[in-house]
């Protein structure tokens, strides 16, 4: 565990705190002593249920640190803005205090800027107007892209920090500070999702970024790293073809299809060409040979027999994940396609960063980003992945947080002057900020609208 750092209580009496903190960070000042993760609880504390924003019910308590925290920190990709901040909770024994973890889609920035706005105007009404307002802390591209747009409608303190060096620091901070965070996931073995134990041997490790593109990040030592690699066929891929292929608009309905799906309907596997398992060069007769390989011979068979009617896409409104059979052979579903493409995708990267820990002699290798979501199939595909190309040798890291790295390491990368200096309360429940953006989509609903339609 990294060691814990006390409050300079002096600094109260330094001029210039502001710019003192903006332009010498510290080490990181939350204590996270008996910190662990939110399982036990059907459903979060700052519940969010609003269209286009997704909470993540797995809060980290810290039980132990009761100061303010008067900042947020946000990540902003090209596709999801993965927002972190602290609340108050006074109806423990402990009275300490829990991280939040919400993320927007990036088109609908307005929403993420309007959910900062209400924190920042709870956080002046809990501490006054003599004191420091509330101060944003913001990484990735958009953190440049949406900069002004983010300074002239929050009229806060806008820090923006690295995207890189956040997302290591992020994940430094969790293999070292958070149980039950880092696992390992196999359907081969009784138990899929095995947490990992700290090691003392942190480093060396590889960081493979799956956002909407792909970054491979080799990390030698505490902010010691280097990109090494990636590949531009991550989420945002995943999320678009699939967007023209099946016309479903969320990446979590997307993952659901991927659920239903079977691939062997599009796919071209090496039974299909052997009748059997290729057992010479160690290839099952289920590995894929050809990722949408069958869809061209399908086609020409959909053709032949669409004077029955028939077409490549079927329609099945019972939602079976089994193909149909027909004198034509399989007829691929949207779910079908949905597998296929997710597992090329995962497949891919995993060779991917095989290939780069072995080049950069690196054992352990982490996955993070949004496009995993914890998705067992993905999991799955990146484990199996990482440990035939190693023959066993290596190992695949997954992370119950896995897509805020960069926000958690941006959220810890800085002190503003008023870090756990002064007592406040924020509401038990749910902070304001969360319970007004409910509110506001509920009226919209009733009135025949969505917060889209704004």
């Amino acid at each position: 565990m990294a060691e814990r750092v006390e409050v300079d209580t002096n600094a109260r009496k330094r001029p210039n705190r502001l710019e003192a903190a903006i332009t010498n960070p510290g080490a990181v000042k939350i204590n996270v002593t008996g910190a662990f993760i939110v399982d036990d609880e059907p459903r979060s504390k700052s519940p969010v249920d609003a269209e286009g924003v997704h909470y993540e019910n797995k809060d980290i308590r810290l039980p132990h640190h009761t100061g303010v925290v008067s900042h947020v920190a946000v990540d902003i990709g090209g596709t999801l803005a993965k927002l972190v901040y602290f609340t108050r909770e006074l109806d423990t024994a402990d009275n300490g205090g829990r991280l939040n973890f919400l993320n927007f889609e990036t088109h609908r920035i307005d929403l993420c800027i309007n959910f900062i706005r209400q924190l920042k105007e709870e956080h002046e009404k809990r501490n006054g107007s003599t004191r420091e307002g509330l101060c944003v802390v913001a990484t990735g591209g958009g953190a440049y892209k949406y900069y002004d747009q983010l300074k002239e409608e929050l009229n806060v303190n806008i820090l923006r920090e690295e995207e890189m060096e956040c997302l290591i620091i992020g994940l430094d901070f969790f293999i070292t500070e958070i149980p039950n965070e880092v696992f390992t996931y196999s359907d081969a073995d009784a138990e899929p999702m095995q947490y990992a134990e700290a090691r003392p041997d942190v480093y060396p490790y590889l960081l493979v970024n799956i956002g909407s593109g792909v970054s491979m990040i080799k990390v030698s030592g505490p902010r010691q790293f280097e990109r090494v690699g990636g590949t531009h066929l991550g989420g945002g891929t995943f999320w678009g073809i699939m967007s023209l292929l099946t016309g479903s608009r969320t990446f979590d309905d997307m993952l659901a299809m991927a659920d239903r799906g079977d691939n062997s309907a599009v796919d071209m596997l090496v039974g299909d060409i052997y009748g059997m398992d290729y057992s010479k060069i160690g290839l099952k007769s289920t590995a894929i040979a050809s990722t949408f390989g069958k869809v061209l011979r399908l086609k020409n068979d959909a053709e032949q027999g669409a004077e029955d009617g028939e077409g490549l896409i079927r329609d099945d409104p019972s939602g079976a994940s089994e193909s149909s059979k027909s004198s034509h052979g399989p007829k691929p579903n949207p779910e079908d396609m949905s597998r296929s493409l997710l597992y090329a995708i995962s497949n891919n990267i995993g060779q991917i960063a095989y290939l780069q820990s072995e080049k950069h002699s690196v054992r352990h290798i982490y996955f993070g980003g949004s496009f995993i979501r914890g998705h067992r199939q993905t999991m799955n595909t990146l484990s199996y992945a990482i440990r035939f190309w190693s023959k066993g040798e290596k190992q695949a890291y997954f992370l119950r947080h896995e897509g805020y790295l960069g926000a958690v390491g941006a959220f810890i990368r800085r002190q503003p002057q008023n870090w756990g200096r002064r007592n406040s309360v924020d509401d038990v429940v749910a902070p304001q900020a969360v319970r007004n953006l409910v509110q506001n989509n509920n009226v919209l609903q009733q009135h025949g609208r969505s917060s889209s339609d704004l």
